[in-house]
């Protein structure tokens, strides 16, 4: 399994994946429902949506095969699927310089990814100053793994104005 621990700024209340080299318009993509669930998706790109708009701890875990059910862990998670040529997907906020962004190698062709965000209170809380400790940033785990294309599921619901509502 390879990871990928980052700090990145969650401009816009964002974080982008995209497949290297993709042009994939997420401007579209972020209808009033992708809001609430905190995901776009077009065929090649995501954006994950963030709690601040600061920057955000970020674990990307690439897997072989689908990862166990933690969501009971974290305050909001979320999946969607994305297609990837290239065989690497580029992780960055999304007013960031897409050619210096990190990159992971992961699969080619369809994946499936899970977007888990925990420590939003803390986040919500102290807004703009979140970023200033490790106890009071957004945290944002991304798994990636080998999957068949299907349509964005949230699997746990965050409401930062009455704490966590369950989906499913």
């Amino acid at each position: 399994m390879d990871s990928l621990d980052l700090e990145l700024f969650a401009d816009y209340h964002q974080i982008h994946l995209s497949d290297d080299g993709s042009a994939g318009d997420l401007s579209e993509a972020w209808t009033d429902q992708a809001v609430v669930d905190r995901l776009a998706v077009v065929d090649d790109a995501m954006a994950i949506g963030t709690s601040v708009n600061v920057t955000v701890a970020v674990r990307v875990d690439v897997l072989d095969t689908p990862p166990v059910d933690d969501s009971a862990g974290y305050d909001h998670v979320v999946e969607g699927s994305m297609q990837v040529r290239s065989g690497r997907i580029v992780v960055m906020g999304c007013t960031d310089y897409e050619p210096d962004a990190a990159r992971v190698r992961v699969p080619v062709g369809p994946v499936r990814v899970r977007a888990a965000s925990s420590n939003l209170a803390e986040a919500e809380r102290l807004g703009v100053d979140s970023d200033e400790s490790p106890q009071t940033m957004e945290r944002l785990r991304v798994q990636v793994w080998p999957a068949p294309s299907e349509k964005p599921v949230v699997l746990k619901r965050w409401d930062g104005e009455s704490g966590l509502l369950q989906d499913r």
